[in-house]
């Protein structure tokens, strides 16, 4: 699709340009930060070196010389920790400027069409079943979701997949829609929720921690508070006497008895911690997002009400991720060699987890709410980057009743925007059905595909690849790239009807069918392929579908003029100039008059 300088309806004036160039202001300011921050950088490093130097050197001349003055040395310890402090902050901001400068180097990368092989590619989320993900590219590497996904939570990630595999309501649609254009403008969030928490490399998991959360065996803390505090005083109370008194018997005793309660309260104490123990970064990183979104001055419903959301338990969600992080900082301390010595006689492992179950107590019931918050946050603010780096991309009205799809200028969203050739389109109940014929690489598959895949984003509230689109509510549905299956027995003409049998069902149903067919039963003979596809296109447009076939067939051509009125032929076509072949990717009525195969494999040396 060629740059437009501007959109109509529901998009917004501005060039192409415009996004390019924040970024690159930005990524200026962030290298003049960065250089100042490094010269501090070394500084700092500098003044911790000398003065650690001057530490040693003066322990030693104070034990052999003056033993009694060693006090004097709490100053220089005084300034180093200060020291130390100092350039931890220094060392985070150039954490900070790299993270930046990465996330906007990214930015460039996709407004160039250099992001594929960059982010996550969500491919553990597809499923060969579902009716369009792999024919549309939606997940793995070059997909949709890699160029779409900014998310840091596995909430994110998991939110922005379920949109993108399932239509949303109308109302919803709109909803998301309202928030996104709002959302679109703000650089400054996306810029601070880049930088909410630390950068680590797992994510916040959701399932355990969900599930730790509403574990419905509390522990009994008060009678279990009560004996390891009683047996900590007495252990400590042993070690007075066998220091007072020489009661080492007595000592001895209390630390055995200590022992065995810890190794009784151990194994059920790792299991009131599983799920969260090890997650303060997650927690850290939740948190900051949480608090992100609290503060955030919105206008649209959706955000609104998401922060509402947050809201509900009493407490600003933020803040009680924060305060469980906090315990769950205390648990990994647990790690220290010096508290695992100690933990068997003063129970502090115990102690960690009691404060952590009381957390869940009180907030335990609200941690799925504030993870789907989270998630369908970060999956608006990736459908507002989208929006961001493309401004020519539009908004689609949603209107009542259907089947209805019109576009101008449609064109694939995965392709560089100089590149796509943009055509036109309009399926409803008076025209439900394209015939598209072509020779090969003519750009028939790119075609459909095109299709799919803004109707998905479309359904799922984000703008789409076109100047104008208007579409209903409508099930997409494809058959485009069918794989045989070694494993599971299955060929492809066998996996390709099994998806018509989906396709047929989903058409059952009381939301359209938008159907994509890419060279129908291609593995039998001409006659059945016909007759086949001629038969199945029939039942779906009796139940009100709309859809397009392509073939490289004409024979099944002829399936427009039988059906009548509601179905029609368009075409692709090439040409043969200089020994080379020409595309121009424009959709064409009527039915393609040339042939490209004799020509291109004479073209690469084939004696035909």
């Amino acid at each position: 699709m060629n740059e437009t300088t501007g959109s109509e309806g529901t998009g917004r004036e501005t060039t192409g340009s415009e996004p390019i160039a924040e970024y690159r202001r930005r990524l200026s300011a962030i290298a003049d930060s960065t250089n100042r921050y490094r010269g501090r950088d070394k500084v700092f490093a500098a003044a911790k070196l000398i003065l650690g130097v001057f530490i040693v050197l003066a322990a030693i001349w104070l034990v052999k010389y003056h033993a009694a003055r060693l006090y004097l040395l709490l100053i220089p310890i005084l300034l180093f920790v200060v020291l130390g402090v100092l350039h931890e902050r220094i060392l985070k901001r150039l954490r900070s400027d790299a993270r930046l400068q990465s996330y906007y180097n990214q930015g460039i990368a996709r407004i160039e069409n250099r992001w594929a092989g960059i982010g996550e590619t969500g491919e553990r989320f597809l499923d060969p079943s579902h009716p369009y993900a792999r024919d549309l590219d939606i997940f793995g590497p070059g997909s949709l979701f890699q160029l779409l996904c900014t998310a840091r939570t596995s909430s994110g990630e998991q939110t922005l997949a379920a949109w993108l595999m399932a239509a949303a309501p109308v109302p919803e649609i709109t909803a998301r829609q309202e928030a996104v254009q709002e959302l679109t403008p703000k650089v400054d969030l996306r810029e601070r929720l880049v930088l909410a928490g630390e950068e680590v490399k797992k994510n916040v998991h959701p399932e355990a921690l969900i599930a730790w959360a509403e574990n419905a065996q509390p522990l009994n803390r008060a009678s279990i508070r009560l004996t390891t505090l009683l047996l900590t005083a007495l252990w400590l109370l042993s070690l007075v006497a066998w220091w007072r008194w020489d009661w080492m018997a007595a000592a001895l005793a209390i630390s055995l008895v200590n022992f065995g309660v810890s190794y009784k309260l151990r194994s059920r104490m790792n299991r009131a911690a599983e799920g969260v123990y090890g997650a303060q970064h997650d927690l850290a990183l939740l948190a900051g997002i949480l608090k992100i979104i609290e503060a955030e001055a919105a206008t649209a419903p959706k955000i609104v009400q998401l922060q509402h959301r947050l809201g509900r338990s009493g407490v600003l969600a933020s803040q009680a991720i924060v305060a469980l992080s906090k315990r769950v900082e205390w648990l990994e301390s647990n790690d220290n060699w010096f508290v695992k010595i100690f933990d068997p006689f003063i129970f502090y492992f115990p102690h960690c987890v009691m404060a952590i179950d009381a957390w869940r107590t009180r907030h335990g019931a609200a941690i799925r709410e504030w993870l789907a918050v989270t998630g369908e946050v970060e999956a608006l603010t990736s459908f507002a980057l989208y929006s961001y780096e493309h401004p020519a991309d539009t908004f689609p009205q949603m209107p009542e009743g259907g089947p209805y799809l019109d576009a101008e200028g449609l064109a694939h969203p995965l392709l560089a925007r100089a590149n796509a050739v943009p055509n036109d389109l309009k399926l409803d109940r008076n025209l439900q059905l394209l015939v598209i014929s072509g020779p090969n690489m003519a750009g028939k598959s790119t075609f459909i595909r095109s299709i799919g895949i803004n109707a998905v984003l479309a359904l799922a509230g984000a703008p789409v690849c076109a100047r104008r689109m208007t579409l209903s509510s409508l099930q997409v549905a494809a058959s485009i790239c069918i794989l045989d299956s070694l494993q599971g027995g299955l060929s492809r003409f066998y996996a390709e009807i099994s998806r018509l049998k989906q396709i047929d069902e989903l058409s059952k149903a009381d939301t359209p069918v938008l159907f994509l067919l890419d060279e129908l039963l291609s593995g039998t003979n001409s006659y059945d392929r016909r007759i086949g596809t001629e038969s199945f296109v029939r039942s779906l447009l009796g139940r009100g579908a709309i859809g397009l076939v392509t073939t490289h067939d004409l024979a099944l051509a002829e399936i427009a003029e039988r059906i009548g009125t509601t179905a029609a032929n368009f075409h692709f076509e090439d040409t043969f100039e200089d020994g080379k072949l020409h595309f121009d990717y424009k959709l064409t009525p009527g039915i393609v008059q040339t042939t490209n195969a004799l020509l291109l494999m004479r073209s690469i040396g084939l004696d035909v």
